[in-house]
C-alpha cells in the first residue's frame, strides 16, 4: 500500500475515534461545541499515528494505542487553544480556519482547552481501569509529564519569557524539547509501554527526540518561508515577536541541515523499529511537509 494512503487511512481512524470519544461523552452543548470545534478544524494527527504506528510495529493493542493516542491529541488541540490566545501568541487562524477565541471569545476558548486536557485524562484513566497492567501506569504517567510543568507548560513558559532575548542554541533546543518535544516524546514512548516492550523505551526516546527536533526546525523554517494558505495560519509571527528560532540562529540553510542530520538519524532507528517501512517514510514526509 502506498504511504499516501496509510496516512490518509490511520488520519481517518484517529478522526473517527476523536468524534466518537466525544459524542459519546455526554458534555454539554454550551462546552461541547468549542471543544469539538477544535478537534475537528483539522490536523496531520501526526501523535495519534506515531502511538499507533509504533504499536503496530511492535505487536501492541491497537484499539488502546487508538485511545491513547486520540488522548494524547486532545491535550495538543487544547495546547493550540491556548497558543492562539491573545495573550501568547495572538492568531486569529489555526489551520485555515478562525481560531476558537475569535469564534467563541476569549473566556469560552479558556475553558474549552481546559475541558479537553480534563477530557484526555479521563480517557486515559478509563484505559487504566480496563487494564490492570503496571506498564499502562508508566505510560500515562509519561503523558502527564510531557503535558505539564516539566514538558508542554515549561516550554511555553520558557517561550513567553524569551522573547525580545538572545537565546543561545542551547537555550532553544531546551525550549523546544519541552514546548514541542515532550509531547511526542510521550506519544512514542507510550506506544513501547502499552506494547509491553519496555525493553525498546529508550530507543524509541532516541526515535521521538531527533524527529522532534527536526520537526520544530521544519516548522521555524516554515514561519519563514512558508505559503499561508497551505499552512492555514499567519506566517513571520515568530519574526514578528522577536522571538528566537533555529532560523534566526543558524541561518535558513544551516537549519535546514540540522533538519536533515536530525531526521537521518530518526529514519535509521525507525527503519529498525518498524520493517514495513511506515515509520520511516512519516519521518521523511514531516521533513519535506508545506504545511
Amino acid at each position: 500500500m502506498l504511504f499516501n494512503q496509510q496516512l490518509k487511512e490511520r488520519q481517518q481512524m484517529v478522526n473517527v475515534r476523536l468524534s466518537e470519544l466525544l459524542d459519546s461523552a455526554n458534555i454539554p452543548n454550551v462546552i461541547y461545541e468549542p471543544m469539538k470545534y477544535s478537534v475537528d478544524a483539522g490536523g496531520k494527527r501526526i501523535r495519534p499515528i506515531l502511538t499507533l504506528s509504533i504499536t503496530e510495529a511492535l505487536g501492541g493493542d491497537l484499539k488502546d494505542a487508538l485511545d491513547f493516542g486520540c488522548a494524547i491529541e486532545f491535550i495538543h488541540t487544547y495546547s493550540l487553544i491556548h497558543d492562539d490566545l491573545p495573550a501568547m501568541d495572538n492568531d486569529d487562524f489555526r489551520r485555515g480556519k478562525l481560531t476558537n477565541h475569535k469564534v467563541y471569545g476569549e473566556a469560552i476558548a479558556i475553558l474549552a482547552g481546559d475541558a479537553l486536557l480534563n477530557f484526555a485524562f479521563e480517557v486515559l484513566s478509563q484505559k487504566l481501569e480496563e487494564n490492570n497492567n503496571p506498564l499502562y501506569v508508566k505510560a500515562v504517567k509519561e503523558i502527564v509529564k510531557a503535558s505539564g510543568s516539566r514538558g508542554m507548560v515549561a516550554g511555553q513558559a520558557i517561550d513567553i519569557k524569551s522573547e525580545n532575548k538572545q537565546l543561545k542554541l542551547e537555550e532553544l533546543y531546551n525550549m523546544h524539547r519541552l514546548k514541542t518535544g515532550a509531547i511526542i516524546e510521550a506519544a512514542c514512548v507510550a506506544a513501547a509501554y502499552i506494547s509491553n516492550r519496555e525493553e525498546s523505551v529508550e530507543i524509541i526516546r532516541d526515535f521521538s527526540r531527533h524527529l522532534g527536533i527536526a520537526f520544530q526546525i521544519v516548522d521555524d523554517i516554515l514561519d519563514f518561508i512558508g505559503d499561508e494558505k497551505k499552512l492555514g495560519k499567519t506566517v513571520g509571527k515568530d519574526k514578528e515577536a522577536n522571538k528566537a528560532t533555529y532560523v534566526t540562529i543558524l541561518g535558513i540553510d544551516e537549519a535546514k541541515k540540522r533538519a536533515q542530520e536530525h531526521s537521518k538519524i530518526s529514519i535509521k532507528i525507525a527503519n529498525d523499529i518498524d520493517k514495513s517501512g511506515f515509520l520511516s517514510k512519516l519521518t521523511e514526509y514531516l521533513l519535506f511537509r508545506d504545511n
